[in-house]
């Protein structure tokens, strides 16, 4: 398989970069090739506006989607964006790599699915869930916690993690036709000791190792 991993944190030496690398270090050695966007790293610009298309659908009113479907058909991506697309559109495994922030994506991964996932591209006539373009590809959430797994239950402070979870793997991943695994999540990183924190670096390469063969388990209930 061909694995992009979209890595959304400020601090290059924070757990969640640590995971990446350790993906990206797992992968390969399983023999697939591994695409890594750390996004901070790159200077993604997280914002959405007409600096996404060198062409215009109208150019007295900015409307996203139908900018999207005019620079699907005439080339109008502006480069930047062109290439997370053209990434999006190699990954045979997609991972997103993030801490949870106020439930749910930061900002900065939060744009690059607003900008990435472009209508006509990605998604769009009548390509969605089942007829969706990625059908067939793998995509899974690999995540930090600050709480404790206990809150995280459906009696939880939190709620269930697979509820908070839901809006992104159903109404993203699954959106465009991508078969969901399981999560990854490690709980409460910054509380961990440091065999800890190595322990759960190795359970994550070796679920890599297999991730080819894991059953998809779509995105859950709330």
């Amino acid at each position: 398989m061909h694995a992009l991993i979209v890595l959304s944190h400020p601090e290059p030496q924070s757990f969640n970069a640590a995971m990446a690398r350790q993906a990206v270090a797992a992968l390969t050695q399983a023999g697939h090739t591994v695409d890594l966007a750390d996004l901070h790293a790159e200077g993604f610009d997280p914002v959405s506006d007409r600096r996404n298309f060198t062409t215009a659908a109208d150019p007295t009113y900015l409307k996203l989607q139908a900018e999207e479907m005019q620079a699907t058909g005439a080339g109008g991506f502006a480069p930047d964006l062109e290439r997370q697309i053209a990434r999006l559109e190699a990954a045979d495994l997609l991972i997103l790599q993030f801490p949870l922030w106020w439930f749910g994506l930061p900002a900065m991964l939060k744009g690059w699915v607003d900008r990435s996932f472009a209508m006509g591209r990605i998604y769009g006539d009548g390509r969605m869930y089942d007829t969706g373009r990625f059908r067939g590809r793998r995509a899974l959430l690999s995540l930090t916690t600050g709480g404790a797994p206990a809150g995280y239950t459906p009696e939880g402070l939190h709620g269930d993690i697979d509820g908070v979870l839901r809006p992104i793997r159903r109404g993203i991943l699954e959106f465009v036709g991508f078969d969901v695994l399981a999560s990854e999540v490690v709980w409460q990183p910054a509380r961990l000791t440091g065999a800890e924190r190595a322990a759960a670096l190795d359970r994550w390469a070796a679920r890599l190792a297999g991730i080819g063969t894991e059953t998809p388990e779509g995105a859950g209930r709330y």
